[in-house]
């Protein structure tokens, strides 16, 4: 009769001890940080979605995966088309705040900046063409309201800027000049640069670089840039760092097709490029059969190096690069993302958001994405003015980075674009 108290007394005792332990013990969970989220729109699959979503239904978008340091706080979405919004509905589950200003957002209702970081995500939504042709979103307008609340709270915290600063050169380099001016740690660019690389592969750091090559697909302004941003990466990890871009050229049509016969980029890059690409398209077609409207992006850099991308669509539904040394080595890779469900490459996109969020250090520099925009501007246009060469004399920045590919794990298990 007595052996029931007795096992009674001893697991209360254990239980005890148990807590006791475990109050004395450190945790090891991560640091926290509070986040706002400042979109155009948020529907399934839009780049709100696949960035934002990660803080709320862990890195592979379903439940499973591994839980984000940074947590929402408050979402401003600029448009809303209730029969394809989801961000009331994740509110309604997950218990941020739906702010109808940026204001607010930031400040949580306080008056005052009651965040850790900003996730501006300008990507996706009804918005006008500028005048070269590509998409006026609304980053600038974005921006400016958080430096309000900035400057009235005499006090900053990191800011990731999805994609390019801006569609043009002015509003990229103003965002920039005034994260410089206020000390705003930023961070922006494509989530192609991260990736997988098959095979594993990056420009040797310090090395002189000759020539790069590279393939693109689909529209300039969306996915040229993530090319862009590709050939930057690799540019910037030669021998003295970035010297700065001097001129930009667009060429389009038959042109193209002459400059592959004049040979006038190394098509021997091109080559060992288009061998990357693990699906090529038209069954050994030739590529002047499949590529009805050809286009070719010139890069002139100030220390000699040239890049070259070729926009390849009918042909071509990947990103690859090859580059040449000034001993004449090479090397390439196939840049590769994965095409569904949950799009693994945004979780190494947000990896270095998280380290930036958490750290006050951006992961990459700034300038990368600044040099970005600025070539695509250009780039825009020279299509538009006759493939003209365009002169960039604001695009002559030095930098060196101390950002450095390294090969991500395997990737997640991958579901249809559909499923949630």
């Amino acid at each position: 009769m007595s052996a029931k108290p007795a096992l009674s007394f001893t697991l209360a005792a254990l239980a005890a001890m148990i807590a006791r332990a475990s109050a004395a013990e450190p945790t090891n969970a991560p640091p926290s940080r509070n986040v706002a989220a400042i979109v155009t729109v948020y529907y399934h699959n839009s780049h709100a979605d696949l960035i934002v979503s990660r803080l709320l239904q862990t890195d592979t978008l379903d439940g499973k995966g591994k839980d984000s340091p940074l947590k929402l706080a408050s979402l401003y979405t600029d448009q809303r088309k209730p029969e394809k919004d989801i961000s009331r509905l994740l509110a309604a589950s997950h218990r941020f705040r739906v702010s109808e200003t940026i204001e607010d957002a930031l400040t949580l209702g306080t008056g005052r900046l009651a965040v850790d970081g900003v996730l501006l995500i300008a990507e996706h939504g009804d918005y006008p063409r500028t005048p070269v042709g590509n998409t006026r979103y609304p980053k600038r307008r974005f921006w400016e309201e958080i430096l309000k609340v900035f400057r009235a709270s005499n006090r900053v915290v990191p800011v990731f800027i999805d994609k390019h600063l801006a569609d043009n050169w002015q509003d990229a380099k103003f965002i920039y000049d005034s994260a410089t001016e206020l000390k705003v740690p930023i961070m922006a660019g494509s989530s192609v640069p991260g990736t997988w690389r098959r095979p594993a592969a990056d420009v040797k750091r310090g090395a002189r670089l000759r020539e790069i090559v590279a393939i693109t697909y689909h529209i300039t302004e969306h996915y040229g840039f993530h090319a862009l941003e590709v050939v930057q990466a690799l540019a910037e990890q030669r021998q003295g760092g970035e010297t700065g871009i001097k001129s930009v050229q667009t060429i389009t049509g038959d042109a193209v097709w002459r400059a592959f016969d004049e040979k006038t980029f190394d098509t021997e890059l091109f080559d060992a490029a288009w061998k990357r690409l693990s699906e090529p398209r038209g069954g050994g077609r030739p590529l002047r059969q499949l590529v009805r409207e050809p286009k070719l992006f010139r890069l002139e850099y100030a220390d000699g190096l040239r890049a070259h991308v070729l926009e390849l669509n009918g042909a071509a539904g990947e990103w690859s690069a090859a580059w040449r040394y000034a001993d004449g080595r090479e090397e390439s890779s196939l840049f590769w993302t994965q095409e569904g469900r949950p799009a693994g490459h945004f979780t190494l996109l947000l990896n270095g958001i998280e380290q930036m969020m958490l750290s006050g250090k951006p992961s990459w520099n700034g300038e990368r994405t600044l040099l970005s925009s600025g070539a695509l501007h250009g780039l825009l246009i020279s299509e538009k003015e006759e493939q003209r060469r365009v002169e960039t004399p604001d695009l002559m920045l030095h930098y060196e980075t101390s950002w450095r590919w390294t090969e991500p794990p395997t990737p997640p298990p991958m579901r249809p674009w559909a499923e949630q």
